[in-house]
């Protein structure tokens, strides 16, 4: 058995003549705490959209459920070659379409597990020219990742209003950068001055309609992929012409 990546026209590294998203390039695991979010707050439980997804489609269900069902009771070892072979097959057919070795991890689901987590480190270790990036909202998990200072990794706490004070240690002790979730930019801007908006949720890249020159959103922005800043996200967008003049 082998775990399943998932296609994402926001964060593709390579897209498609009409728009889709070419190869799978990151992996989801199931959403909240009784799946593979340990820490969810109730701020990111409410408006989730991988659990909106599972709701939604049978078919992301079962895939999120495969994964886990694989990865939750495995050894080290087994966490370890399973993931390699996933990333070795993305590489491959990165490599097929001479497209960049960007892969996120988890578009649903954290790190669930110190073992799980540790499996990440390995394997990342292993793929140094592959560019990882993730956002996590398990603190230890964050310290862990941070810790081995893997040039390949951007790694980002995820932050709300429930776990600011959390996400505010981890910066000023450890420096790990920050992606804050604010109501509107403006509630998110005063939590975490100095950040800056993310364009596809600002509105200024679209992140359903990937430009097949130019890439997906997350390619052409680039900023959490490489980690450049901490990044502000908002529940409710703004207008499009105000976001326009952002």
């Amino acid at each position: 058995m082998a775990l399943k990546l998932s296609t994402d026209r926001k964060v593709t590294n390579s897209v498609t003549k009409g728009g889709g998203a070419r190869i799978a390039n990151t992996i989801g695991l199931p959403s909240g705490p009784e799946g593979a979010c340990p820490d969810a707050t109730g701020v990111c439980e409410e408006i989730c959209y991988g659990k909106a997804s599972e709701t939604q489609y049978t078919n992301v269900d079962a895939l999120v459920q495969h994964n886990f069902d694989l990865l939750r009771n495995a050894d080290q070892a087994t966490m370890v070659q399973l993931l390699t072979d996933a990333v070795t097959e993305f590489v491959s057919k990165s490599l097929k379409w001479e497209a960049p070795l960007l892969f996120r991890i988890h578009w649903d689901g954290d790190f669930f597990s110190p073992r799980y987590t540790a499996a990440w480190i390995k394997v990342i270790e292993a793929f140094p020219a592959v560019r990882f990036w993730v956002y996590t909202r398990v603190a230890g998990s964050a310290v862990l990742l941070h810790k081995r200072r893997l040039d390949n990794l951007a790694l980002y706490f995820s932050a709300d209003s429930d776990n600011i004070a959390k996400a505010q240690f981890l910066k000023e002790k450890y420096g790990i950068r920050l992606a804050y979730l604010g109501d509107t930019f403006a509630d998110a801007a005063e939590a975490l001055p100095g950040a800056v908006r993310c364009p596809e949720n600002n509105g200024a890249l679209s992140g359903t309609t990937p430009d097949p020159v130019k890439g997906s959103a997350c390619v052409q922005c680039g900023l959490c992929i490489y980690g450049r800043r901490d990044v502000l996200f908002a529940i409710k967008k703004p207008p499009k012409h105000a976001a326009k003049a952002a």
